[in-house]
């Protein structure tokens, strides 16, 4: 009975996060507490639907003979599409509360404001803009570390989630931070971190490490400024933090294929 019911707790803690993450259809579950204690271990499962998406995209965009625009602009929309657009919405609350030089409080209460300011719609513009021109650039090995990327920059997240101080008691990041199994979490996502930088480096050895390097510095950054300007990490921080690490790939990803013609 004990491993029948870890093993319906496991289940259900992976509909949970496919459910809250993303927009995929999972089946609806009671949220337990022994559910939500591993959800979180099931986080960079969405990056693998995620990066599935794109990867299967840009083989089918070069089939079909698809221009670099449609490409890039079908890339650009596939996560927006799977995840529901939730951490792009983290982006564009994190970027008015910054841009507001407010206090902290100022800034934490533009995070809970459901309208949008200048500044997210800007970022938002720029950020799809050069997320769109990137992927159309991608080269074979280029699109297998970003699909990689997906699950990294999720398995940073969710490491950031029990390890990192949260800015206020309430939200969701704080309720999933509270209910998780710290442990089983940061050992599931470590090996999530190990697993994508050997791949990436079977690809292309340098690319590969750079990735793992230039997400744990993001990491350090995402840290150090969510600590100053809002006193901790909250939902929106986070998706803040995931939009940084996919467009960091991108670069990384379009500059070693650029570099490795050249060569």
């Amino acid at each position: 009975m004990k491993k029948q019911k870890a093993g319906i707790n496991i289940w259900h803690s992976f509909c949970i996060a496919v459910s809250m993450y993303s927009r995929l259809p999972a089946p609806m579950v009671e949220w337990t507490k022994d559910a939500l204690s591993l959800a979180l271990c099931f986080f960079p499962v969405v990056g693998l639907f995620v990066g599935a998406a794109q990867l299967g995209w840009w083989h089918l965009s070069r089939y079909l003979g698809c221009g670099s625009f449609l490409t890039g602009a079908v890339g650009a929309w596939l996560p927006i599409l799977i995840t529901g657009g939730i951490h792009m919405d983290g982006f564009m609350d994190t970027s008015d509360a910054l841009n507001s030089y407010g206090s902290r409080e100022k800034k934490l209460e533009i995070l809970k404001d459901a309208h949008l300011g200048a500044f997210a719609v800007i970022r938002f513009g720029s950020y799809i803009l050069l997320y769109a021109g990137l992927y159309a650039e991608l080269m074979q090995r280029g699109i297998f570390l970003i699909s990689l990327g997906y699950l990294m920059s999720r398995a940073w997240s969710a490491v950031g989630f029990v390890t990192l101080r949260s800015a206020r008691e309430s939200g969701s990041l704080y309720e999933f931070a509270a209910a998780a199994n710290r442990r089983a979490v940061i050992i599931g996502n470590s090996l999530v971190l190990a697993g994508t930088t050997a791949a990436g480096m079977c690809v292309a050895p340098v690319a590969g490490l750079l990735m793992v390097l230039s997400s744990g510095l993001i990491f350090l950054y995402y840290k150090r400024m969510a600590y100053k300007q809002f006193g901790g990490i909250t939902g929106d921080l986070a998706g803040y933090f995931l939009q940084l690490c996919e467009i960091a790939f991108l670069v990384l990803a379009v500059v070693v294929g650029l570099i490795h013609n050249i060569i």
